[in-house]
């Protein structure tokens, strides 16, 4: 089979069928171009041109070798057309792992920005606890993570945004009263860092355990009802909205009396945010944080 190089030389010379012209283009010697040819003729295992004083004749056979040449040539420059673009669009797959919270409240808008400028990437997501996006991370199942809490992280790692914590409730309205409700204490399951987050703050404002408590799987679940009032929950600012009009919210405080507030973050290996999806979402990432 014919090399690239081979191709481009039939192709000149069916062009110019004159060998001295063909070897000025080609930059090589006549007798050089003219033991090529042989080669190539030897290779293909028939005559391509007949020579004669008049300059090249192709032969029925060099004419289906020319054609074939030419198709091959025309195709590499599509494919080197297209590797072009793909230094100036971005292409693949853009894997993410993302905490189940962050991907129902916060990433959708995030995402269809990415989307639209770049219609050719595609998006592989996963989502659950931020244990399980760390999980990911370490197996190689995602480009990056978004996590929540303060993730001990040895590769890059860039804050993306916090939010308050607040204690929601139809009735209640300071968070004293909670000692005094038999209203139930709504739990959403979660990882242990979040969970023992509210457990620290509830056992040094109260000293004592919620007087009935009801644990359900999802924090969409727990909101809901809280704001149905069948209970009070503590929720993050990111689930809630300017929807949630006939609900308290009181925001919990700490020692110091400032916000308790809950760390989002963007976290991956350093040869992740090489790849030119990665670095394009980043920038998408950036553009919407300044926005908001």
């Amino acid at each position: 089979m014919s090399t690239l190089s081979e191709f481009q030389l039939l192709s000149v010379l069916a062009t110019e069928m004159n060998m001295r012209k063909a070897a000025e283009r080609l930059f090589v010697s006549q007798p050089a171009l003219s033991q090529r040819l042989q080669t190539i003729e030897k290779e293909w295992g028939t005559k391509l041109f007949i020579r004669s004083q008049k300059g090249l004749t192709l032969t029925p056979a060099g004419e289906l070798v020319i054609e074939f040449a030419n198709e091959v040539l025309g195709k590499e420059e599509k494919v080197k057309e297209a590797i072009h673009g793909l230094d100036l669009e971005v292409y693949g797959t853009l894997k993410i792992a993302v905490a189940s919270i962050v991907g129902q409240n916060w990433l959708p808008k995030v995402l269809k920005k990415y989307m639209n400028r770049y219609p050719h990437a595609k998006i592989a997501l996963i989502t659950g606890w931020s244990s399980e996006i760390s999980k990911a991370l370490y197996e190689d199942q995602a480009h990056i993570g978004i996590i929540r809490g303060t993730p001990e992280w040895k590769g890059v790692k860039m804050h993306l945004f916090e939010d308050s914590l607040y204690l929601v409730d139809k009735v209640i309205t300071s968070p004293e009263q909670v000692l005094k409700t038999d209203r139930p204490f709504i739990q959403f399951k979660s990882d242990s860092n979040y969970f023992q987050e509210i457990q620290d703050w509830w056992y040094r404002n109260f000293q004592t355990s919620p007087k009935r408590t009801l644990v359900v799987d999802q924090i969409e679940t727990c909101k809901q009802m809280a704001l149905n009032g069948i209970g009070f929950a503590i929720l993050p600012a990111i689930t809630l909205n300017q929807m949630d009009k006939d609900i308290f919210k009181i925001p919990l405080l700490d020692e110091a009396g400032m916000p308790l507030k809950r760390d989002t973050w963007l976290m991956g290996y350093e040869s992740s945010f090489k790849l030119k999806q990665v670095q394009a979402f980043v920038e998408i990432i950036k553009e919407f944080i300044n926005e908001s």
